[in-house]
């Protein structure tokens, strides 16, 4: 999994370097081959493997979000920070956010769901990570009423969905719940909502855990159709591609048969492609730029799985280690290059490569002095909290 997402990082980092090192390269390849789906199809498959084992192996709610805080806002925040300071300091561009007010924007952005709430991202990559809360939301909602282990169906159902979306001729202009709404009362609605579904399914009180789980997630399937910035049936299948990789946990943990798995995987595959191709070419999207790199991101995971017991080299694990800075750290030395350097008309391979040179080492610091301590607070706050382990019936011995 880690080589995976060091080759996932590695193509998003390219797929926006391109922009300003590569400009002629860039928009033949990009009709053939959509190197940022590609990464980030890789990187949502990956944690649709990852992150519902984390939650089922703790067992514990409360210990699932302590981690996911720890493991994701720090670095977050020291990026946001950095940005910003390089936007103070005249040596980068930061995004217009018009007549925004400032407290929605920085609400909208603290709840992660930024891109589902009808506010544009300070950083382009923060978009995935509306994806990624709102497909928590979903796994601890499944798992408060005990259906976590139905991914295979979640994953069918949610590709099916968007399929059908497509063959209906449903579709929403961006943000369309928000312009109905209003941006800012849906952030504030949004909010509240959340910080209830995630208190609530932390509790003890199983009444709380089910309100707090069910709300969690009718706010996800409520935002990702209908507040996306994506068509309604990409915003699906990027859910149905993390539950796909959920089902191949299952299998490969026995909870379920290859064979299922294989069938799943079929079916998304077969609803995400025969979307994209039905919903053709619009703007910058090409479809068939989209579904080799859909294709494409499924046969990398695949491959990698089928190798998981061989050796991986160290350098690769490595990058893998540090992916998640690489994904947050770029796009803050990109703003840096284009408020100093400038975006270049031609092919400039010297400064591809020393952009590569330059921002590797940089995220090996922020994953030491950031990210590797803040997950080990992380895990100590939650061994704190983490309910005790009850004996096994056959353990308990009564009271003398």
């Amino acid at each position: 999994m880690d080589a995976l997402r060091g080759i996932a990082a590695l193509v998003v980092v390219f797929d926006h370097s391109s922009y300003a090192f590569m400009a002629e390269l860039r928009p033949e390849l990009m009709a053939q081959f959509n190197t940022s789906r590609y990464g980030i199809m890789v990187f949502f498959l990956v944690s649709g493997y990852i992150i519902p084992a984390s939650l089922e192996r703790r067992g514990c709610i409360r210990t699932f979000w302590i981690g996911r805080v720890f493991r994701i806002y720090p670095l977050w925040v020291a990026v946001v920070v950095a940005v910003l300071a390089a936007g103070l300091l005249g040596v980068a561009n930061l995004r217009d956010f018009g007549q925004r007010n400032v407290a929605t924007v920085t609400l909208a952005h603290l709840t992660m769901l930024q891109e589902l709430l009808g506010t544009p991202n300070l950083l382009l990559v923060l978009w995935t990570l509306s994806y990624e809360m709102a497909f928590y939301l979903l796994v601890v909602a499944l798992f408060t009423v005990r259906l976590h282990q139905r991914s295979t169906a979640v994953a069918v159902i949610l590709a099916v969905l968007a399929a059908a979306s497509v063959a209906a001729g449903l579709t929403l202009p961006a943000s369309a719940l928000s312009d109905r709404v209003g941006t800012g009362p849906l952030i504030a609605l949004a909010s509240i909502a959340m910080v209830i579904a995630i208190c609530g399914a932390s509790a003890t009180p199983l009444a709380f855990r089910l309100f707090g789980g069910l709300l969690g997630g009718a706010l996800a399937l409520l935002l990702v159709p209908l507040n996306g910035t994506v068509p309604i049936w990409e915003g699906m299948v990027i859910l149905a591609v993390m539950f796909l990789g959920t089902a191949i946990y299952r299998a490969e943990h026995g909870q379920s048969s290859w064979r299922v798995a294989g069938c799943t995987a079929a079916v998304v595959l077969s609803c995400a492609v025969g979307s994209a191709y039905a919903f053709g070419d619009a703007g910058h999207f090409t479809r068939r730029g989209w579904i080799v790199a859909f294709l494409l991101a499924v046969l990398t995971f695949g491959v990698g799985l089928a190798l998981r017991h061989r050796r991986v080299p160290g350098w690769l694990t490595g990058l893998g280690t540090i992916s998640y800075s690489v994904y947050l750290v770029h796009p803050v030395l990109l703003a840096v290059t284009d408020g100093t350097i400038g975006r270049w008309q031609q092919n400039n391979l010297v400064l591809e490569v020393a952009f590569y040179a330059v921002l590797i080492p940089l995220c090996v610091l922020t994953y030491r002095h950031i990210e590797a301590p803040s997950q080990t607070w992380g895990r100590r706050l939650a061994r704190r909290v983490q309910p005790p382990v009850r004996p096994p019936a056959h353990d308990v011995r009564p009271h003398p």
